[in-house]
């Protein structure tokens, strides 16, 4: 069963302590299951697959000292976290809808913080003989990349998480703080404390040295990256005021597409001289930005930033479960109307963040949030919140469908939880040849996510227009 405790890392205990009544820190996900499962089935499962990782027995206890401790729940009971959800009441409307409603009204349900902090509601008839299976965990628990990884080992192909040495020494929880952030965080004080035109320039000539003549150099050079990225983000003006960007509250409203085919996106991307995830975020900003101006917004000139999360681990690893992703802010051109340009600039972003030390700069940011009284914390973290309207995560999925105790997964879907006062989260995810897209908001701020949803299909067929009319054999500069 593993260690009856253990100390929880100070980035999953910055992610425990983010909870606001507007924003809850779970991720909350749905399968579509064909044909139908029963509750007992479910139950059977999670219990041989799933609670093979301690994580998923232990409860959080909370210790003015020592922080936070993963205890082990002695009084676990499965019946506590895989539970039955009545069939929905149609009320005139389709299974979809209904659905949706039910989701928007988990995503502001708070986890019991007595009992550990995940729960399944599975809805075994949802009339067309399928199941869906609604999926809350809370962020401290894992990050999403971990999670995928831990939703595959429980399907009727996955493979168990590979058990520990009894021999090895335990990881460290703040392991990047550890091996990395301290020894950095050294060289960047130092480096801020130079000064000096002529000391600058030997610095900035370092920087664009082709090949550094010694390990010295080198880490002068990482110290000026990580300087530099800090200042940026430090000095990043507040977000571009849009209808989207506000005070969220508790009630939530969720959306999601999957009729674009993954096939189709990579063949438009290599098209246009851009890739998949290029394709995908236009799409996005274009969808965005179509439904500010249907609402009366001049977006001309108009960027909005997203959070997005970049995964810090190495992928054979993610059964470790834990939070190891950092952030970096991403700019969604939704002021420009004409989709290459466009495409083109999201793909200019995206080169402009390669090589940048902001995901561990942002990563390092939630190890201190960890340490400090929750109103500090919470202080700490608008400062996101200012710099950014959206929370966006890009998930690779399985290519082929999964099976599920005997029957097939038919959609994967997820939505992000969005911190301090974010009010938009979307997700991306590629699962069995399509593209799922998914977008969860504040009822105040955008009471129709469905409607940005209904928009990013449209604007990729844009895409699709213009590549089908190059020449073939030849793709765009």
């Amino acid at each position: 069963m593993g260690h009856s405790s253990e100390r929880m890392s100070r980035v999953d205990h910055a992610w425990l302590r983010m909870d606001t009544e507007a924003n809850l820190m779970m991720i909350v996900g749905v399968w579509s299951l064909r044909p139908g499962i029963a509750l007992q089935a479910l139950r059977e499962r999670v219990a041989e697959r799933l609670l093979k990782y301690p994580r998923f027995r232990q409860k959080v206890v909370e210790d003015s000292v020592l922080g936070a401790q993963w205890v082990l729940d002695r009084e676990f009971d499965i019946a506590h976290h895989v539970i039955a959800e009545l069939p929905l009441p149609l009320r005139g409307q389709s299974r979809a809808d209904v659905l949706r409603e039910r989701v928007a009204e988990l995503c502001s349900q708070p986890l019991d913080m007595a009992r550990p902090l995940w729960q399944m509601q599975l809805i075994e008839d949802m009339g067309d003989g399928s199941s869906a299976l609604i999926v809350r965990v809370h962020h401290c628990i894992a990050d999403g990349i971990a999670l995928i990884a831990v939703m595959l080992s429980i399907t009727d192909d996955g493979q168990p998480p590979p058990q520990r040495r009894a021999t090895a020494e335990p990881e460290s929880p703040d392991w990047l703080l550890d091996a990395f952030l301290r020894p950095l965080s050294n060289l960047t004080v130092k480096a801020i404390g130079l000064t000096g035109a002529g000391l600058s320039r030997g610095v900035d000539a370092m920087k664009n040295a082709g090949a550094p003549v010694d390990a010295s150099l080198e880490m002068a050079r990482l110290g000026y990256q990580a300087v530099s990225d800090v200042a940026a983000f430090a000095l990043m003006p507040d977000d571009s005021p849009t209808r989207l960007k506000g005070q969220p509250g508790p009630r939530k409203r969720v959306a999601w597409d999957s009729s674009l085919a993954l096939d189709e996106v990579r063949a438009v991307g290599k098209a246009l001289g851009a890739s998949i995830n290029d394709v995908l975020l236009a799409c996005a900003a274009g969808a965005i930005g179509q439904y500010l101006r249907a609402h009366g917004e001049d977006t001309a000139g108009k960027e909005i930033r997203a959070m997005v999360p970049v995964n810090l681990r190495p992928l054979e690893d993610a059964w470790q479960l834990g939070n190891r992703f950092g952030l970096v802010p991403l700019v969604l051109p939704v002021g420009i109307e004409n989709p290459l340009e466009r495409l083109y600039a999201v793909r200019a972003r995206m080169a402009e963040l390669k090589g940048s030390f902001q995901p561990v700069m942002a990563f390092g940011l939630l190890s201190v949030a960890g340490l400090l009284i929750k109103p500090v914390q919470h202080a700490m973290l608008n400062i996101f919140a200012k710099k950014a309207t959206a929370v966006m995560t890009n998930v690779p999925g399985p290519e082929r469908p999964l099976k599920f105790c005997g029957s097939t997964v038919e959609q994967v879907m997820f939505w992000v939880p969005q911190s301090g006062g974010i009010g938009v989260g979307l997700s991306i995810l590629t699962y069995a040849g399509r593209v799922q897209f998914g977008l969860v908001t504040d009822r105040g701020l955008c009471p129709d996510p469905e409607t940005v949803v209904a928009g990013f299909a449209p604007e990729f067929d844009k895409l699709l227009l213009l590549s089908l009319m190059l020449p073939w054999g030849e793709s765009a500069a």
